[in-house]
């Protein structure tokens, strides 16, 4: 849509320059020529003499309009001696106008309106000096403040355009930033998980190996922890570049160490209430962690904005999901909404997604916040 309407608005100022010239020369009792008429003796009535004239003089205007953005003097100089050979018009402010949006330094566009403004003053034959003042204001003048309006106005918007891409380029990135780090997370708690789980089966193997009472159970045990060691070794060597400054993984946490999180909550003077429904079960242990972030982000937003507002931890263990939903009330007073980087929820969004669960957050008709999610355990 906006192609077509781009293409139909280069099209507008070449229709007007041909309007300009051609239409005034079809009206009764138009002149073929002005100054022409009496110093070269050409006739000055309308009829196929005007005609024949406007048509040429149009389609060159037409042209000249069509190429103004590249060559922007050749419409106002065809419109000048226009002026000069038959009388001042509505090509000559067609051409002010361009003008005005085509020449960029003051300097030019003064070149132009200067003569512009003479020729439109100068009574034609005929013409009254009265009624030739009005030309300047009318061809000349006040296209020009138009086109110089218009100029202004087109910049304005084009840089309020670039501003929105250049914000669309800053938020796309850091909304890809936000994922990135939050994969780089979970692909280290995922490497926390799998080395404690790999490292046992090494254990209970060389455990195996050493009490087996046949070489072949040992020799299969052997296997297995060579296995398990090669394996450990091939996964820190693909997540090191993960690793974190000080090299130091600590197990993450997870519901056993919720109530220490909303503790912590409750010492910064946040009510923090705590609901579970049904039978919590062996929960995996990146279920467990995740819920424990959610909540944990949750709570830090409501920190930053919200203050001491009222909040409810609700935990539903369902026979194959666990459901938190994390609300709180409106705050009671202005909260000093401190500043965030705005990728928390999104590094939320990108961890739930990623173990195929679905996350949800916005604010309730009563002024709270809700974030709810929904794990498949």
């Amino acid at each position: 849509m906006r192609d077509v309407r781009a293409g139909v608005l280069s099209w507008v100022l070449p229709a007007a320059a041909f309007c300009g010239a051609f239409v005034p020369a079809a009206l009764p009792g138009a002149q073929a020529f002005g100054y022409a008429a009496t110093l070269a003796g050409l006739p000055a009535g309308g009829g196929l003499t005007a005609y024949v004239p406007a048509a040429v003089v149009g389609l060159l205007a037409a042209a000249a309009a069509r190429v103004a953005p590249g060559r922007p003097w050749l419409l106002p100089v065809l419109a000048l001696v226009d002026a000069v050979l038959r009388a001042p018009g509505l090509l000559l402010a067609v051409a002010s106008y361009v003008a005005a949006t085509t020449l960029r330094r003051p300097a030019p566009l003064a070149l132009y309106a200067v003569p512009a403004s003479l020729v439109a003053v100068i009574p034609q034959p005929g013409v009254g000096l009265v009624s030739a003042l009005g030309g300047a204001p009318l061809f000349a003048w006040l296209p020009l403040a138009l086109g110089l309006w218009a100029g202004a106005r087109r910049q304005v918007v084009d840089g309020l355009r670039e501003r929105a891409r250049r914000l669309e380029r800053e938020q796309s990135a850091r909304t890809e930033q936000a994922r990135a780090q939050e994969r780089a997370r979970i692909a280290r708690e995922m490497h926390d998980v799998v080395t404690h789980r790999v490292s046992l089966m090494v254990l209970r193997a060389g455990a195996l190996e050493i009490n087996a009472t046949d070489e072949k159970t040992a020799a299969e045990a052997e296997l297995i922890r060579a296995t398990g060691k090669d394996a450990l070794t091939e996964l820190r060597a693909v997540l090191g570049v993960l690793d974190e400054e000080d090299g130091d993984y600590h197990p993450r946490p997870t519901l056993a160490e919720l109530d220490w999180l909303l503790e912590q909550s409750r010492s910064a003077g946040v009510p923090v209430e705590r609901h579970e429904e049904g039978d919590p079960g062996a929960l995996p242990v990146m279920v467990q962690h995740t819920a424990y972030r959610v909540v944990q982000e949750a709570l830090t937003n409501i920190h930053k904005h919200a203050g001491r507002a009222a909040t409810q931890v609700v935990l539903r263990h369902l026979p194959a999901a666990l459901h938190i939903d994390v609300r709180n009330a409106a705050p009671p007073s202005p909260a000093l909404d401190l500043p965030g980087g705005g990728s928390g929820l999104l590094g939320l969004r990108e961890r739930v997604e990623l173990l195929g669960g679905e996350f949800t957050a916005g604010a309730e008709p009563d002024g709270g916040f809700l974030v709810s999610v929904r794990l498949p355990t």
